[in-house]
Formats: C-alpha cells, sequence, structure tokens
C-alpha cells in the first residue's frame, strides 16, 4: 500500500496562490460558482481556496482538497473560522470601510490561540492534538462588492498577551458582583444578573464588545493602503515565523516578481519601546 503523504499548508504558498489568483470581483466570482450569495461568505471561501490551491477547482475538488488541508472549519459564534491541521488557526474579518475597526464581539484580541480557551468549541479543541496555535488575522476590505484590500498578520505581533485583557474582564466582573441584593450566576460572560427586580422577574446579561483597530491605522509607520489604487495585500509576520517556513515557500514569495519583501521594525504590543524584526510582504500594484 501507498504511504499516505500529508499535505501541510502555510501562509506562503497561500499568498502566492493569491497573486496568482486575483479575484477582486470576489462576490461575482463565487456567485457564479453557486458558492457564496454575500461578500462575507465569498470571502471566507477565497481564504479557504487560497490555501488550499482551488480558486479555480470545482465544489467537489475543493471540498476534498479543504477536508485535505484543515482540521477544523468553525463557526460565527466561536473562534476561530479555520484551523489548517499541524499548523496556524485563522480568524477572517470582513469590513466595509477601509479604517474600520474589527468587531471582535465577546472574544477579546489573542495573540495565540490555546485549546484550553473557554471561548472555543469541544469540536475544535479535540479535531487533532494541539495545545497552541499562532493566530492569523485575516482582514479583507470591500466596496460595492469589489475587493479592495486583504491584510494578513498574526496575533503576535497585533495584541497583547491575554494577561492585559483578562485583568480588565476581571475587575468589570468582581464590580458587577460587588452590586448588593443582586442574585449573581457563573458565566462565560462579563456577568449575568438575576431579580433585580422587587418581583425578582427581570436579569440582565453583560456581555463584552471587544474590538481592535484597523491594521492602517496600527502600522502606519511602516506602510499605507493607497485606496486610489487597485487590489492591494499586505502581510506582516516575525522574520522568525517566516524562516520557519520551508525553503521552497520562502523562495516563492522572495523570487516572485508580483511581490514586494521588505525587512521592517515594528512596536512589540506587549512593550511598545521595544522593536520586533518582521517582514513586510506587499504585492506589485
Amino acid at each position: 500500500m501507498r504511504k499516505k503523504i500529508e499535505i501541510m499548508a502555510n501562509i506562503l504558498d497561500a499568498i502566492i496562490n493569491l497573486v496568482e489568483n486575483p479575484k477582486p470581483s470576489l462576490r461575482d466570482f463565487y456567485k457564479s460558482k453557486n458558492r457564496a450569495n454575500s461578500m462575507g461568505e465569498a470571502l471566507e471561501k477565497y481564504v479557504k481556496d487560497i490555501f488550499c490551491d482551488t480558486v479555480n477547482s470545482d465544489e467537489k475538488e475543493a471540498i476534498h482538497k479543504h477536508s485535505t488541508i484543515f482540521s477544523y472549519l468553525g463557526n460565527q459564534n466561536n473562534p476561530p473560522d479555520i484551523m489548517l491541521k499541524k499548523g496556524d488557526a485563522i480568524e477572517i474579518k470582513k469590513i466595509e470601510s477601509h479604517n474600520s475597526a474589527l468587531a471582535l464581539n465577546s472574544s477579546f484580541p489573542k495573540a495565540r490561540l490555546y485549546s484550553d480557551s473557554p471561548m472555543i468549541t469541544a469540536e475544535c479543541r479535540d479535531c487533532e492534538k494541539w495545545k497552541s496555535k499562532d493566530l492569523l488575522y485575516i482582514i479583507g476590505h470591500s466596496k460595492r462588492n469589489e475587493l479592495k484590500y486583504m491584510w494578513f498578520l498574526y496575533g503576535d505581533i497585533y495584541a497583547a498577551n491575554s494577561s492585559f485583557y483578562n485583568k480588565i474582564k476581571t475587575k468589570i466582573s468582581a464590580g458587577v458582583t460587588s452590586i448588593p441584593n443582586i442574585e449573581f450566576t457563573e458565566t462565560k460572560e462579563l456577568g449575568k444578573l438575576y431579580r433585580i427586580d422587587p418581583l425578582g422577574i427581570t436579569y440582565l446579561r453583560i456581555r463584552g464588545m471587544w474590538g481592535i483597530e484597523n491594521p492602517n491605522k496600527v502600522f502606519n509607520y511602516i506602510c499605507a493602503y493607497d485606496k486610489n489604487k487597485g487590489f492591494q495585500i499586505f502581510v506582516l509576520l516575525r522574520t522568525s515565523k517566516f524562516e520557519s517556513f520551508n525553503k521552497k515557500s520562502r523562495n516563492k514569495i522572495l523570487k516572485s516578481k508580483k511581490l514586494i519583501v521588505e525587512e521592517v521594525k515594528i512596536k512589540d504590543p506587549n512593550n511598545p519601546a521595544k522593536l520586533i524584526n518582521c517582514k513586510l510582504i506587499k504585492n506589485v500594484i
């Protein structure tokens, strides 16, 4: 019996697939293939396809390849949206304005994703053997159903350590529980209060609505989106992360005539006095 060869996908190969198969009219492209009706759905399909090299494949082939590449395909209520087998976790965000902040809702921004997080599902936790994964944020900006730019960046250069966010969450929850004569119950949210009124029939759910600034604003000191130009790609990752990928994938990026690779230094999200060596990858417009 021939030994099964496991295919490992990574962001560098996905970027090559992206520049080789640009689809700015994303909604129309996937609608014509009966695979998506909304721009958000089309963006998610596109991300899956560039990681699996199935942009121009039929649905049957794409489904088979997706099951080979991904260990988990998530839902709208729990992070992440996608997990690569033995690779990164991926969160996909669609925004309408080029400088819009990202709405994260009840989940604060994450430098990494951990298997013991209370925010993930049991299916995500058990889909493969893992304890933590690098978290890749992918942001797509569309206007009138046209994709204007895509940002790819990792949580460890975008978000602070979880302790910063948990400290705020804990203080808010502690303040809620200190309210006298109110019944408090354990919850994954910031708080849930019962028997607020004299009859004891009113309750209050306190939910976090987390958000984070757009990468265009956060990293405006190293690059800038030009809304007067065509479809643009920005990829930002630690130099050490770039070098962790196989040589073949790195060479494809470095030798591509459709990409520009720059060495940059960015502020450490845990201590802006420190700088992190990163690679910034952009497409030639």
